[in-house]
């Protein structure tokens, strides 16, 4: 069983908007972030993070909880499998209370690394490769590159470091051929690139072939902690000044960043030989960074450029696209010492939009009237990804582009929104209910943000005086606050606890006021009680009305 100071621990040290951030996209909205439900369709946002709470919740589907409850509903975890996931992922060490737990995490990947780098430095033909790229002793050590040697050395270091081939296997250093009953290791005679995590743990390999593999790049597999569609190479090392100078550059190979650090671009990171993905995104928000993409400008680098600029675009990042021609790539330009040049080319990038639209333009034969049609078709479904204010601007940028040949602008149209203006208005509620409503909610949320002010709540009233929000008043002072309701109320910014104790002693002087001037009312009205008790009552709610236009609270007991 893990230890409770341990759990603790672990979740003082997690922050919710990077957790729930490395699964889904967030945008910021006022104090909070804002997304589509993970755990519900929807197109309307309604899924909330509070940083300053560190909790979720959605309005939608009622989901709702800390860090550690959303690992366990995205990942369908178990309680104490979520807690190790996250501590895995920030590097923390839990305790348990039975000692057979009670072990460090496992060092493989670091210690294998450090043998890989050992080997380089042995091994003339890697070096030579290194060197002739131009790669500076500094960034070998920077980067961590190394070199992989045969399969059974690598095998036998493991063993040696007393690590369990199991081990190996899950981390996806190691595979295994069962029709052989045979192990290997996945990267055989190769230059290294070791993969990290955000914070900086080593997760797989990138390796590259110098014997003439017919793979020239080989990734680590995906396992439990290596997802590479989640991962930036070298964004732990570049996030600093991503943050620093708000702009991030993705490239399409390790050797690029390496060059481009080297050069001084040090908010570099490259994709891990896939396209960039959705699940990349969330990685890419932090910091609300300017994303250049500099890709090869062959026809696959096309491809991935005008995948990534369509899917940026769509999910309204800023920044552009660069494409290399010409066979060259930032890594052999820095090599060539051009620095200043390359520093001109990602200030002058073409914006995602403009590119996306070019190299729609440039697939079709225009002087065909069957094929110039279709290209619009294709390129008014884009614009419709983009918000309508882009769609409107771009829209007069397509026609430009195609009215030179032949097409007038007004045949480029998007389409109007019919059902917004079809949409009925919200029934309107009553200006007594809002205001009932809301003044129970604010007392409600006294309660959960200010419990010193409970006291003075409680000796004053009951949930069944409140109209509208009985069962959540009991669910707050029940201190049940990881409830979705309230949940719901702790972050609806409409609703405002109040700010101390004299307002709140104000707020329950005219509430109670009111209050026991109705029942008041219902006394003299009643025909059920005798006259003794009516007398009785009546001297009662006037005695309690006078003391609070004294300014004095009265319990709703006495």
């Amino acid at each position: 069983m893990i230890a409770q100071d341990s759990i603790e621990a672990l979740k003082a040290r997690l922050d919710i908007v990077d957790v729930v951030g490395n699964y889904i996209e967030l945008k910021k909205a006022g104090a909070n972030f804002k997304a589509p439900c993970p755990f519900h369709d929807e197109k309307s946002p309604s899924f909330v993070v509070s940083p300053a709470k560190q909790i979720f919740h959605c309005f939608g589907c009622g989901a709702g909880g800390d860090a550690v409850k959303f690992v366990m509903e995205y990942e369908k975890l178990s309680y104490p499998e979520a807690l190790e996931k996250l501590a895995q992922n920030y590097n923390f060490t839990l305790t348990y209370t039975d000692n057979k737990h009670n072990k460090p995490r496992s060092q493989i990947m670091e210690k294998l690394n450090e043998y890989y780098q050992t080997l380089l430095t042995r091994n003339k033909t890697a070096l030579e490769y290194i060197h002739s790229r131009g790669i500076y002793e500094s960034s070998i050590e920077k980067f961590g590159i190394g070199y992989a040697p045969d399969s059974l050395s690598t095998i036998n270091f493991i063993k040696s470091q007393q690590f369990s081939i199991k081990e190996a296997i899950d981390m996806g250093v190691v595979g295994y051929e069962p029709s052989r009953n045979q192990t290997y290791a996945r990267f055989i005679e190769r230059i290294t690139f070791p993969i990290h995590a955000a914070n900086g743990t080593i997760v797989g390999f990138g390796g590259r072939t110098i014997t003439g593999h017919q793979a020239k790049y080989v990734n680590s597999p995906e396992t439990a902690f290596f997802n590479k569609s989640r991962l930036l190479y070298a964004y732990h090392l570049a996030k600093q000044a991503i943050y620093k100078r708000q702009e991030i550059i993705i490239t399409e190979g390790y050797l690029d960043v390496v060059m481009l650090h080297q050069a001084g671009f040090d908010n570099a990171v490259a994709t891990l030989g896939t396209a960039l993905t959705q699940e990349h995104l969330p990685l890419l928000r932090k910091g609300s960074p300017r994303v250049v993409m500099a890709y090869d400008g062959d026809k696959a680098g096309r491809a991935a450029a005008l995948k990534a600029a369509k899917l940026l675009s769509a999910s309204g990042f800023n920044g552009g696209v660069v494409v290399f021609e010409g066979g060259l790539d930032p890594a052999d330009m820095v090599k060539e010492g051009r620095i200043e040049e390359l520093a001109s080319i990602f200030r002058s990038t073409k914006p995602f939009i403009e590119f996306v639209l070019d190299e729609i333009l440039s697939l079709y034969n225009l002087q065909d009237p069957k094929a110039k049609e279709e290209c619009m078709h294709e390129g008014v479904a884009y614009l419709k990804t983009l918000s309508p204010i882009l769609q409107e601007e771009y829209r007069t940028y397509l026609a430009s582009r195609l009215g030179g040949l032949g097409v007038s602008p007004s045949l480029v149209k998007i389409g109007s929104n019919t059902q917004l203006r079809n949409t009925p208005p919200p029934q309107q509620t009553s200006q007594n209910n809002r205001y009932r409503d809301v003044w129970e909610l604010s007392i409600i949320k006294t309660v959960l943000e200010k419990p010193y002010m409970t006291d003075m709540i409680v000796d004053v009233l009951e949930p069944n005086l409140f109209s509208f929000h009985p069962y959540e008043f009991s669910l707050a002072l029940s201190g049940k606050s990881d409830a979705p309701e309230l949940m719901s109320i702790l972050l609806d910014e409409s609703i405002k606890a109040l700010e101390d104790e004299a307002a709140l002693k104000a707020e329950l002087i005219t509430f109670l006021t009111k209050y026991y001037e109705r029942e008041l009312k219902k006394v003299n009205l009643a025909q059920n009680i005798t006259f003794e008790q009516k007398a009785f009552y009546i001297r009662k709610f006037r005695g309690k009305i006078a003391q609070l236009k004294r300014g004095e609270l009265v319990s709703i007991n006495d």
